[in-house]
């Protein structure tokens, strides 16, 4: 297949395309490269430095599938300038189903967040709940799911609601839930955990680019909207976990900004044949092997929000 990734140098975007180039892909990567570049050369592979609001300017001339990660990644990115929230999301994937139309591809595969669900009390969070987003990046997100999938009789939409991603990438995110604890227990041998009753549901980062893979070839019947996280679990049980495996600290900070609490019901994805491998533990496991062999290592682009804001408003 040629398949473009929109965002394809980011945590998620990095660990795709390797998987996509193994598989025998033609694959291009538009990005703005904020964070940076962490994409190898390779013969299948265009790497193009692009901001996805200009994609007018691209032909989507023989692209089959679009998988689309690019966005303001996450809750207090957003609120940096949210004018550029909204048009890299809304405005800019509008633009994006249009082309793709016009050029008739096939299949746009779009990473939204299962956090869109907002403050939820049932235990089982299925795909067919209200959504209740409480955030600007969850409004966000909300909204560009419903722009795409008003083109659904034009294109084959795929929604993706994934959960907190943990696990290692080389364009590394030292922000997610996992990573984060896990890094701060290696490195400063403590772990502030801020409330910790909050539930949150986890994937690791190889299920979630094997899903998106698995959605380019999965038949055109089963497009819509799919949860993607297989672990909830409470803050304070992650950070417990990881001291199980890292001598650490646990401070508990009551006074906790961030209320969001929900879990993810992934029946619908098992229904169609997908698998998740790994657990939360994988992660932890690995980020521990890679740190004592000194892969793993902080750098300032790894810390997403101060990177963008420094990149926005310098």
């Amino acid at each position: 297949m040629k398949i473009l990734v929109t965002g394809g140098c980011g945590f998620t975007g990095t660990v795709l395309i390797k998987k996509l180039l193994k598989e025998g892909h033609k694959v291009t990567s538009i990005d703005t490269q904020w964070f940076g570049n962490y994409l190898r050369p390779h013969k299948n592979l265009k790497n193009i430095k692009m901001d996805i609001k200009n994609i007018n300017n691209f032909s989507l001339k023989n692209f089959d599938s679009i998988i689309h990660l690019a966005s303001i990644a996450n809750d207090p990115m957003s609120e940096i300038d949210k004018n550029l929230s909204w048009e890299v999301s809304a405005l800019a994937s509008l633009l994006l189903v249009k082309q793709a139309i016009k050029f008739r591809v096939k299949r746009i595969i779009y990473a939204s967040s299962g956090s869109v669900y907002g403050i939820k009390k049932e235990k089982k969070v299925h795909e067919n709940l209200s959504l209740n987003p409480i955030s600007l990046y969850n409004k966000v997100k909300m909204s560009t799911e419903r722009i795409l999938l008003s083109f659904k009789n034009e294109i084959d939409i795929f929604i993706v609601r994934p959960g907190t991603v943990c696990g290692y990438s080389p364009r590394m995110r030292l922000d997610l839930t996992v990573n984060a604890l896990s890094f701060s227990a290696l490195k400063k041998k403590c772990i502030n955990v801020f409330g910790g009753k909050q539930i949150r549901p986890n994937i690791h980062i190889d299920d979630l680019t094997d899903l998106y893979i698995f959605l380019l070839k999965t038949n055109k019947r089963n497009k819509g909207v799919y949860n993607a996280g297989f672990e909830n679990k409470s803050i304070i049980k992650i950070a417990n976990e990881i001291k199980s495996k890292i001598n650490c600290k646990i401070n508990i900070i009551k006074n906790n900004n961030d209320p969001r609490s929900y879990r993810l019901d992934s029946s619908k994805l098992l229904k169609i044949g997908f698998r998740p491998k790994k657990k939360i533990s994988d992660a932890i496991n690995e980020l521990i092997f890679l740190y004592k062999a000194k892969t793993l290592k902080e750098k300032k682009n790894f810390h997403s929000i101060k990177w963008l804001k420094n990149a926005i408003i310098g």
